[in-house]
């Protein structure tokens, strides 16, 4: 019987030997020491009564900052993607932030990253919120992006909900491609590369 070849760190992007896969945890550890995938980089999950954050067995769970931008209507704007309104938010920071009913927030992670060329991030919220009626959204983390990432934080109910600063808001899953893109998200120069603050929609 022929034993699978196990998957080993001396295999570059341009030599990937498998079809494609999630990425585990030593995996995940390895990517962050060659190609700075991410950073800040917490090597194992963190609790000490937060919401947890850092290294998972299949994943990274990401922290918020503690900056916020709250959604507005009290101008009655229409909310276009294409010609979006800065004054539809009002700017927020502290150790904790209320984000009223039905509505939401932008806020952006603790962490940078650069994703490798072969590797593609995909981003799920956290359970501790999830239960709570509060939903994180995240476009996924293409091939070659880098920067941190602008988190949508949604109140789906009637009340108002509280998110907490510097802990855990979702969790990163990393899928490596069996082969490289033609073309990744820095070679077409996409408009949300190397974002730093919260980014508000461009065109």
């Amino acid at each position: 019987m022929l034993e699978t070849p196990q998957p080993t760190m001396a295999n570059t992007p341009e030599h990937i030997q498998s079809a494609g896969r999630i990425l585990v945890d030593w995996e995940i550890r390895e990517y962050v020491k060659k190609y700075q995938m991410l950073d800040p980089f917490e090597d194992g999950l963190r609790r000490n009564g937060a919401i947890s954050y850092g290294l998972s067995s299949m994943g990274y769970d990401i922290r918020v900052t503690d900056e916020y931008k709250i959604f507005t209507n009290v101008r009655q704007a229409v909310v276009d993607p294409k010609e979006f309104n800065p004054d539809s938010f009002v700017d927020y920071r502290g150790a904790t932030c209320v984000i009223p009913p039905n509505s939401f927030a932008l806020a952006r992670s603790v962490e940078n990253f650069k994703m490798p060329r072969s590797v593609l991030g995909l981003c799920l919220g956290k359970s501790s919120y999830a239960r709570c009626g509060i939903v994180v959204n995240i476009t996924p983390l293409e091939p070659g992006w880098e920067g941190h990432l602008t988190i949508e934080i949604s109140n789906t109910t009637p009340l108002p909900a509280r998110i907490y600063s510097f802990e855990g808001i979702a969790q990163v899953l990393f899928f490596e491609a069996g082969s490289l893109p033609e073309v990744s998200y820095a070679d077409r120069k996409g408009k949300y590369q190397g974002q730093q603050g919260i980014t508000l929609p461009k065109v």
